[in-house]
């Protein structure tokens, strides 16, 4: 018996890539446990191809359970990978994959055995903040008893089209159970073999989204790969293998793809790792699916240089942040760089949609906890010139319009104010419906702050952004984001301590989700 795949096989979607990926890790990890392959198993893997051949052509079946039991191990109850080499990776690495696992292909309770519920702590950084944790310890699970739904019963590979199961591939489900059989997804046996190995070359998330909610609980990264060989060595470095559990977390989609994109800083990652994108795929919890997690949301995320950097300069200065609660620690995310990374990943301006998307005085509260680090992304961002100066403009129309109130404040022996002026500004700019009111607002707010140096030396280039309609919810955006980022004296330039006002009213609801866990029930 012998199978080639091949990445240029026209039937593969990026699920089957990753899965011939997988296949090629797991094989070579093999190779280096030096493991006793029994019926005279053989394999040769290419950057390209992997061939399996075997002489035991009358009883199929024994040689993909063998090829299964070493691949899918347990260890200490947990999902133990033989292709990322799991008895040598740290407990955190370990658990990581073993709750994105669950969380994604196998959250369903039919497709593992569990022995109980393990509750531990984890330090997130060394010396740092402790977070619990709660996962399912395992006896089994579906991959490493799947070799008999490959097989006829005459123990050989199946010749025709296979029913495959929703944790195979998650998202290609039954579209509707009265008519299963016309409508449930089908694969050759090849194929889903092929998609067992797929969690191997994956990545996951859990997140922590400010703007979907429980839509959106885990995503689940798969890699557009190009060269089996490049991409193994990606998919092991020590950034993905070792990672800590703070490393799992994510804000959102984009910042999910983009994290997973830019864990080496190669400038080109493409030709120096076989990777040149990833599809995102989120699952959440939906109404009219509650008792396990729906695939809600699928992307494509690309990263050229400008993104890259952009994504890096987000990452360092709207970091997450370990949080030390009252009782256990708990990991804050940004939500601005949600909102940064969301507009990287679409390749959109990195502010784009902020006036849509901060649409309420809580939300703007929200954003102006990291205005330091918006302040340096407005700073030190590649974007373009015009779009800075138009900041820089309202940045100065803001500071002389706070100084009038504090110097009216001051002579009437009262405290400033500047919390309300700042409320009428963003609510001044939400009432902007289209290019006309923007520019009442606009330029009335220029002419009530004065003098404003950065406007009258480049009259002409920022009078375009107001005065033609296809670019006036652009400056609204601009307009949104120098009132968010403004730090200048009146205003308070601390970060909040640690996201505290966002975040310790839903600490308690989180601390006992089980669906951040990766399962849906823990009876």
């Amino acid at each position: 018996m012998q199978i080639e795949f091949d990445l240029s096989n026209p039937s593969y979607t990026l699920l089957h890539r990753a899965g011939l990926a997988g296949l090629w890790i797991t094989l070579k990890q093999l190779e280096k446990d030096k493991v006793n392959a029994p019926l005279k198993i053989q394999w040769k893997i290419r950057n390209r191809q992997v061939t399996l051949k075997w002489e035991n052509n009358d009883d199929d079946q024994t040689v993909i359970e063998w090829l299964l039991k070493e691949s899918f191990q347990l260890q200490d109850g947990l999902i133990a990978l033989r292709g990322l080499d799991a008895k040598t990776i740290r407990k955190d690495a370990l658990v990581i994959v073993h709750q994105g696992i669950l969380g994604t292909f196998l959250q369903h309770n039919s497709t593992h055995k569990s022995t109980g519920v393990i509750k531990e702590t984890l330090q997130l950084e060394e010396g740092g903040v402790q977070i619990p944790i709660t996962y399912k310890s395992l006896s089994s699970y579906a991959y490493q008893d799947f070799a008999s739904n490959l097989c006829d019963t005459k123990r050989k590979f199946f010749g025709k089209p296979i029913s495959i199961a929703g944790w195979l591939n998650p998202g290609a489900v039954v579209r509707h159970v009265a008519f299963s059989t016309d409508t449930s997804f089908e694969e050759s046996a090849e194929n889903a073999f092929l998609l067992l190995f797929a969690p191997v070359a994956c990545y996951y998330y859990v997140l922590r989204s400010r703007l979907r909610d429980k839509r959106a609980q885990y995503a689940l990264v798969i890699p557009e790969i190009t060269d089996l060989e490049k991409y193994a060595s990606y998919r092991q470095n020590e950034h993905l293998r070792n990672a800590v559990y703070k490393d799992f977390y994510a804000s959102g989609l984009g910042d999910a793809g983009l994290r997973f994109l830019t864990y080496e800083t190669t400038a080109n990652i493409a030709n120096t790792f076989g990777l040149s994108s990833c599809q995102v795929v989120t699952l959440g919890t939906v109404a009219w699916s509650t008792q396990q997690k729906t695939r809600t949301d699928l992307y494509i995320v690309q990263a050229d240089s400008q993104i890259c950097k952009n994504y890096h300069l987000c990452k360092d200065y709207l970091p997450d942040k370990s949080v030390k609660g009252k009782e256990n620690g708990f990991i804050a995310c940004s939500f601005a760089r949600e909102i940064i990374a969301e507009n990287l990943a679409r390749n959109q301006s990195w502010y784009a949609g902020l006036a849509n998307k901060v649409n309420s005085n809580e939300l703007f509260d929200r954003l102006t906890y990291e205005r330091g680090g918006l302040n340096q992304m407005v700073q030190k961002a590649d974007w373009a010139e015009r779009e800075k100066l138009f900041v820089q403009v309202c940045h100065e129309a803001i500071k002389n319009t706070y100084g009038k109130i504090s110097g009216r404040a001051k002579k009437q022996s009262e405290i400033a104010n500047l919390d309300r002026e700042t409320i009428r500004i963003r609510t001044g700019l939400a009432r902007c419906k289209n290019s006309e009111t923007f520019r009442e607002f606009i330029t009335d707010f220029w002419s009530r702050a004065g003098k404003i140096p950065t406007l009258q030396e480049n009259w002409q280039e920022l009078m375009e952004l107001v005065m033609q309609e296809k670019h006036w919810k652009k400056s609204r955006d601009l307009a949104l984001l120098a009132l968010a980022s403004y730090k200048g004296k009146g205003v308070n330039n601390e970060e909040e301590n640690e996201y505290e006002s966002d975040i310790t009213e839903t600490q308690t609801v989180n601390e006992s989700d089980d669906g951040i866990y990766g399962f849906d029930d823990l009876e």
